[in-house]
């Protein structure tokens, strides 16, 4: 990959984001203008596929793929993933199109993957200058807890597994087995970053300040947290039983 102008591109899942799609866009493109945008849209009913093919249109840097339905969000960013790399991505960055993830912090987060310091750069809220002003304390307390339990299940150094603001180099992406990768929900999030530890990248967290949604509800759900419950204890099983790659510091 070069790292002096990687081809970038950002993939952005979305489901009725109709109100947030176009100022989303235009506010990544004018923070990395080089880089390109891959909307995958799963059927919005509020129309947003269909401003999405507008937006196409009118940019030559933004596509769209769309989805037939709902399946995940974890699905949606790895039907995006192989669509991004088959369009010749070298990095790719993954972000929610409802300005949770500020599009200010993209220079500092792409740093690190320009530089050829980092395989895989997490947003974090956890680390020192990390920020989420508005979240009231037990959802706070769900949030730090759930990606304790998964630290210390997992053996992670990581302090923030459970956030979506990610950059990736694409050959690491491409080198792990996303047939094996079963997670839907948020615990997609916790499963991606560790098969890409286990296969010995690179990761580095860089502070983020998480802002709450502009427009629509957050699709935070008890089922999408009973099921990072359950994939963290199923990740450390299949570990255990040499199901999930590694790679050790020898074969490195």
């Amino acid at each position: 990959m070069s790292t002096a102008s990687p081809t970038i591109w950002f993939v952005l899942p979305t489901y009725n984001e109709r109100e947030n799609l176009r100022p989303i866009t235009e506010a990544i493109l004018a923070t990395v203008p080089e880089a390109s945008v891959l909307i995958v849209d799963d059927n919005s009913p509020d129309g947003t596929g269909v401003l999405a093919d507008e937006l196409a249109a009118e940019r030559p840097n933004v596509a769209v793929l769309h989805r037939e339905a709902k399946q995940g969000l974890g699905r949606a960013y790895l039907d995006g993933f192989c669509s991004a790399s088959a369009r010749g991505a070298e990095v790719i960055v993954q972000m929610d199109a409802d300005f949770s993830h500020p599009v200010r912090f993209l220079p500092a987060l792409l740093e690190p993957i320009r530089s050829g310091q980092a395989d895989l750069v997490l947003g974090s809220r956890y680390v020192p200058g990390g920020q989420i002003p508005r979240w009231n304390p037990l959802r706070r307390f769900i949030s730090k807890g759930g990606g304790r339990f998964a630290r210390i299940v997992l053996s992670l150094p990581y302090r923030d597994l459970t956030g979506g603001f990610k950059v990736w180099r694409a050959d690491l992406l491409e080198s792990i087995d996303t047939d094996a990768v079963h997670a839907s929900g948020y615990a997609f999030q916790i499963e991606m970053t560790f098969r890409a530890h286990r296969l010995g990248a690179r990761v580095q967290e860089v502070p983020i300040t998480f802002e709450e949604r502009r427009e629509g509800s957050s699709k935070m759900s008890y089922r999408i947290i009973l099921e990072a419950f359950k994939v963290v204890v199923a990740l450390r099983w299949a570990a255990a039983r040499g199901q999930v790659p590694v790679i050790k510091p020898s074969q490195m």
